[in-house]
């Protein structure tokens, strides 16, 4: 028994010493592994920090969705982001979901009214196209994202040192709120059929109109291609004032409006237009209602000329046959309202760094060029060509382009765009006069 008792006590001390040494590489095991672990966990940490502030954008920025809200009236346009929304899921593999809107308000309207409900991080709207008084409205209710616009990569290409249309959005500092997509010019086209000679200055196409009645309209305001047309009238009609009396009035509509000075800068086009008016399409008591409309009435033949803020929709409608081969463009000769548009990202967007790999994209040499060219959109590219290098600058040569389109050397002069206030008091005050009967 007592031999029993021994064999069974040196049975359980071999037991023991075994289960002890396999407990000791158990807890040398656990080390090591926690040492890895950690040593792992300090590498990534120092791959994440040794990575550019760019580089962790894109990583956080990628495989997410984006809503892009934009004006969705011309189909070159759509067809353009639509090439944009394919660049972009390769590229990051971003769903870019092109949001079309009729006015651009519409989105404004929408982040103001989360703002309201305080819905201050999971936004509907990711990026927004936008500029003048709609950027004044979102930068004055702190609606959009700030200080981003700068650190794009491809922002620098814009020289924006020496180039202050991509830093100024109708006058105002745009502080890093939005990055530049474009530029676009009033542009005027007519049936050469219908005359040789069209008018290329205020002047001339008031004298115009006068003598051929109904062959001439513009949109009814709030219509942004109708308030651009004002715009130009507005800033033309002080320029002629300035140079016969060697006063400068048209400075003030580089400033905010005030009640002190809205009557005394609006007159001029007031009494312009009370001339205009009679010798407009239907007497000037009915208007076309956009763009799109007066576009038809051209090609019914009931206008002979017309504009547009996108030169490169005439070709595009010529080619589509919804308006004649026998259309031409041109720019007016005292010059031509011009602006820069740009994109934006409101301050409670879902995916705000992915809006940013966006906007970085729609600046690159590949998206400008392709956006230039004039059977795509058209549209100004924003990039300076002394900060492309020889490869890039070749991405932007162009065939020879469409009888209908407008020159490449057309735009002469460039005026600038009034201070967003004046939008509004341009709308009321012609609300009050003209727009009662409409």
């Amino acid at each position: 028994m007592h031999v029993i008792n021994s064999l069974l006590a040196l049975t359980k001390l071999k037991t023991l010493n075994k289960l002890s040494r396999y407990s000791g590489f158990a807890v040398l095991l656990s080390v090591c592994l926690g040492i890895s672990a950690s040593s792992a966990s300090s590498i990534h940490a120092a791959n994440d920090s040794a990575q550019s502030p760019w580089q962790q954008l894109q990583n956080s920025g990628e495989n997410q969705d984006v809503y892009f809200h934009t004006w969705g009236g011309d189909p070159q346009i759509n067809a353009y982001i639509q090439w944009a929304a394919d660049a972009l899921k390769d590229k990051y593999n971003i769903n870019l979901v092109h949001v079309k809107l009729s006015d651009t308000s519409e989105a404004v309207s929408r982040v103001l009214a989360e703002k309201s409900a305080n819905n201050n991080q999971q936004g509907s709207v990711d990026l927004i196209w936008i500029n003048g008084a709609n950027f004044a409205t979102m930068s004055d209710n702190d609606l959009l994202l700030k200080d981003w616009a700068s650190n794009l990569p491809n922002f620098k290409l814009t020289d924006p040192k020496n180039n202050p249309a991509v830093t100024l959005d109708f006058g105002v500092p745009t502080q890093g709120m939005e990055a530049p997509w474009g530029q676009a010019s009033l542009t005027f086209y007519y049936d050469s059929l219908a005359l040789d000679k069209p008018p290329a200055t205020l002047s001339e196409l008031a004298s115009w109109t006068q003598k051929n009645p109904g062959r001439f309209s513009y949109p009814k305001p709030p219509d942004f291609l109708g308030m651009s047309f004002l715009k130009y009238a507005l800033v033309i009609l002080h320029e002629q004032n300035d140079a016969e009396t060697g006063s400068n009035s048209r400075a003030q509509l580089d400033q905010p409006v005030t009640e002190a000075n809205k009557e005394v800068v609006l007159k001029p086009l007031w009494q312009f237009l009370d001339k205009l008016h009679p010798s407009l399409w239907r007497d000037g008591q009915q208007f076309p209602q956009s763009g799109a409309q007066m576009r038809r009435l051209v090609d019914d033949t009931e206008l002979s000329l017309a504009f547009t803020f996108s030169g490169p929709e005439v070709p595009a409608a010529v080619q589509r046959y919804d308006l004649p081969p026998s259309i031409r463009s041109y720019a007016m000769r005292d010059g031509s309202l011009s602006n820069t548009h740009f994109v934006a990202i409101p301050y409670n967007a879902s995916h705000p760094e992915a809006a940013q790999l966006v906007a970085n994209f729609l600046l690159s040499p590949e998206a400008q060029a392709y956006k230039q060219q004039p059977s795509v959109w058209g549209d100004k590219t924003v990039l300076v060509p002394a900060m492309l290098s020889p490869e890039q600058q070749a991405l932007f040569k162009t065939t020879k382009p469409h009888p209908s389109a407008l020159a490449f050397d057309a735009i002469k002069r460039t005026v600038s765009e009034p201070h967003p206030s004046w939008v509004d008091a341009i709308m009321q005050g012609w609300q009050t006069r003209y727009g009662v009967s409409q």
